[in-house]
């Protein structure tokens, strides 16, 4: 899992004055609302083009994952978010662009993220988080290396089948 750090993180935001801009102009490590993706989705080329720069979409936890169907092939990043601590629609969400649509970019969780919520994370996809200011780094990396090292009985997004074999 990585951990991001807002401060040095290589992706931004693209926002004027008065909020994020409407038509955002085409640039790197550009980080959109999904209002300005679909104002420049059909303009954007596909990762592998030889003009195509990493573009990474902010998606809100209450819209459908399926928006995004069509354009994985050109996301580098999706940013998911978690508005409370007990809302897990994000893993779903999280789940289906792994599973569903073979997303290879980057998913990132944004938002009310806690230590506690690290292995169920890791197993439904995300692979970057923001931590919310007051949980540690350190806390989340064991948390990681806890059921890492014990293994799950139930299938994740990288093991489909149970890991443990049944008694013969």
């Amino acid at each position: 899992m990585k951990f991001i750090d807002t401060h040095h993180d290589q992706w931004h935001t693209v926002g004027g004055e008065d909020g994020p801009m409407s038509h955002p102009p085409i640039k790197s490590y550009s980080l959109l609302t999904l209002g300005q993706w679909h104002a420049v989705r059909e303009q954007w080329p596909a990762q592998g083009s030889a003009d195509y720069k990493p573009v990474g979409v902010i998606l809100p936890n209450d819209t459908d994952i399926e928006v995004l169907e069509a354009d994985v092939a050109k996301l580098a990043l999706v940013v998911l978010q978690f508005p409370k601590w007990v809302d897990g629609r994000a893993y779903s969400q999280a789940h289906i662009l792994r599973a569903r649509y073979r997303f290879g970019g980057e998913i990132r969780a944004t938002g009310e993220v806690l230590v506690d919520m690290m292995p169920l994370m890791a197993r439904s996809g995300f692979d970057a988080v923001v931590l919310r200011a007051d949980q540690e780094r350190a806390a989340a990396e064991r948390a990681l290396g806890f059921f890492a090292a014990r293994g799950h009985y139930q299938g994740d997004i990288k093991a489909t089948k149970p890991v443990f074999g049944r008694a013969a």
